[in-house]
């Protein structure tokens, strides 16, 4: 049974039970701030397991299932064994106040024996044994008995894994059973009757609900009877292009460096569909760490340059049918991932043998902690990557001075941003000494409103396309400056199309509203923030056209100064887009 049709028997077999099929989310989550990037299959149903939304408005059900893409940063120094992965899929099926325990349960032996074709003898599970803030699962451990002899079934603890959750910080949670296939993990049963709060109470919610993960790479590994995810056919026709001997079984270097190629490329193909580019924080750092450790265990082996666009392809070409936007955005996931090997191929060399300087005169077998940030600002070696190559050494680094020299470059650089009025360019005037002339402030700040539409309308032109996210803006009396995430260069009809919309808003000479509110509802919202982990808890939001952020044209978190209407900013001209660096352009414009 090929990887595809255990997907597809798996959503048929629940939209039978009376699931709606919901289509996996983006690895970005959508308004949930306590992850990075989507972790688990119920994240996106969140609030319909506390009740904050309705799934019968929705979905037009209480039962839902999906085939959920996911990443876990924190496998990522793991991967290389013969388990563990960032990028992995859970197939799920969740009801939100309908069935419970012993449907649950029924389905899931159903599923494994008759529809997967696995002998019963093979399958095993364990229940919550009970703790001092949770009873024991009772309910669970006698539905299993109608399928299970009691040797069979296991008692554990929360420190077992028989607790689940919350995906992240905080959220739903519940008492899970875990199942087994071999003694291999492959499903867990979580029964969602509580809210799991930071200072670790468990209150009851509003209405019980069920959330079944499967961990899809695991389950083909059983159905397919292979020695490790690695040989089943989501990641053996990647593993075949890159020359090796055998990796079963094997530890070494050289199978550790497969693995890492083979989960890396996979990911990062998934993350760059998603819309995240390479940079230096959140998403994309993750992205661009990926990358740049992939091609460093690429010189391991040998493997050419730009080979990590062939196996992109492939990842692409095993996985086009189920999930098409990969066939959508091919070309632009190849152009950042080519780009990406480029620039770090040229610092790898140079900078790994600066490193091996630096190895040579230590010691104390500890890096500093500023040579360790020398190593990233220099030559782009992302601080896990020198942790990883001094670690092989047999080298330590001195992570608080990494934190230092890192903190002290930020202040610098948060020390020339200050001079501006919410970062877009506009300088503030510390004392009469010096007075910035009226008719500057002035054009600045019609520059500024611009730019806030403009922001906006590159989503409205090319957010269908690729994530738009801003990575820069600079504003003097000439000419406004913004770099965007965007893989490729623009077209003229593109160029003129953005244009276009923002003079369509300048004649229509819509008011600007600016309005204090709490970080979370702005969010909410959708009020777009550069750095919103930087905000405090309540900031400042301009508006344009509406004071309810629901209904206005640009929201935007923003210090001001801005113009009253829209129409006060005259004209509005591109003058160039060009590139500002890998996966960024960069528009320059001008107010007349």
């Amino acid at each position: 049974m090929t990887s595809q049709e255990i997907r597809g028997k798996f959503l048929e077999f629940f939209e039978k039970k009376g699931h709606k099929i919901v289509p996996s989310s983006s690895l970005v989550p959508e308004g949930d701030l306590s992850v990075l990037l989507t972790t688990a299959g119920m994240q996106q149903f969140k609030p319909y397991f506390t009740g904050d939304k309705d799934p019968m408005k929705d979905f037009g059900s209480r039962r839902t299932a999906s085939v959920q893409k996911s990443f876990r940063t924190s496998d990522i120094d793991e991967v290389g064994d013969e388990s563990h992965l960032t990028f992995f899929e859970m197939l799920g099926h969740f009801s939100f106040g309908d069935y419970f325990k012993k449907e649950t349960i029924e389905w899931t032996f159903e599923l494994l024996t008759k529809i997967f074709g696995i002998d019963k003898e093979r399958i095993s599970a364990s229940v919550f044994k009970g703790d001092q803030k949770i009873p024991k699962d009772q309910e669970s451990y006698d539905a299993w008995l109608r399928f299970l002899p009691a040797e069979k079934i296991k008692l554990g603890l929360r420190e077992d894994g028989n607790i689940w959750g919350p995906a992240g910080p905080e959220g739903p949670c519940g008492a899970c059973n875990e199942v087994y296939v071999d003694g291999l993990e492959v499903a867990t049963l979580v029964f969602m009757e509580y809210f799991y709060s930071k200072d670790d109470v468990f209150a009851p919610l509003k209405q019980k609900g069920v959330d079944v993960g499967w961990g899809f790479e695991r389950l083909v590994k059983v159905i397919q009877s292979a020695p490790t995810v690695f040989e089943t056919d989501l990641f053996l026709p990647i593993i075949e292009m890159i020359p090796h001997q055998d990796i079963v079984g094997n530890l070494n270097k050289e199978a550790r460096s497969v693995r890492i190629i083979a989960d890396h490329i996979r990911g990062a193909t998934f993350l760059i569909a998603d819309g995240i580019l390479p940079s230096n924080i959140a998403q994309g750092y993750i992205l661009r760490r990926l990358l740049r450790r992939a091609i460093r265990y690429g010189r391991i082996l040998n493997l050419d340059k730009n080979f990590l666009v062939s196996l992109s392809q492939k990842v692409i070409e095993i996985c086009k049918e189920f999930y098409p936007e990969l066939r959508v955005k091919r070309d632009d996931i190849l152009t950042v991932i080519q780009k990406e090997e480029e620039k770090f191929s040229k610092t790898l060399k140079n900078g790994l043998k600066e490193l091996e300087k630096m190895l040579a005169a230590k010691a104390d077998k500890i890096i500093s902690g500023n040579d360790a940030f020398y190593l990233y600002e220099s030559y782009g070696f992302p601080m896990e990557l020198t942790r990883e190559l001094a670690k092989e050494k047999g080298f330590l680094i001195d992570e608080s001075g990494w934190e230092t020299a890192l903190k002290k470059h930020q202040e610098i650089s948060r020390a020339g941003a200050e001079k501006k009025f919410g970062g877009h360019g506009l300088e503030k005037v510390p004392s009469s000494k010096f007075q910035v002339p009226s008719s500057d402030v002035e054009k600045i700040t019609r520059l500024h409103t611009a730019t806030h539409l403009l922001h906006q309308a590159l989503h409205d032109v090319l957010g269908g396309i690729a994530e738009i996210k801003q990575m820069g803006s600079d504003i003097t009396e000439e000419r406004t400056r913004f770099d965007f995430t965007f893989p490729r260069k623009l077209i003229p009809e593109e160029i003129k199309k953005i244009e276009n919309i923002v003079n369509d808003k300048i004649k229509l000479d819509l008011p600007v509203y600016a309005q204090k509110m709490p970080k979370e509802k702005a969010l909410k919202l959708e009020a777009k923030a550069f750095f919103k982990e930087k905000y405090p808890d309540e900031v400042n939001v301009y508006s344009v056209g509406d004071p309810d952020l629901s209904k206005a044209y640009s929201k935007e978190f923003c210090g001001g100064p801005h113009v009253k209407s829209t129409g006060e900013i005259g004209s509005f001209k591109i003058i160039k887009e060009e590139s500002s660096s890998a996966g960024i352009r960069r528009i320059r414009a001008i107010v007349e």
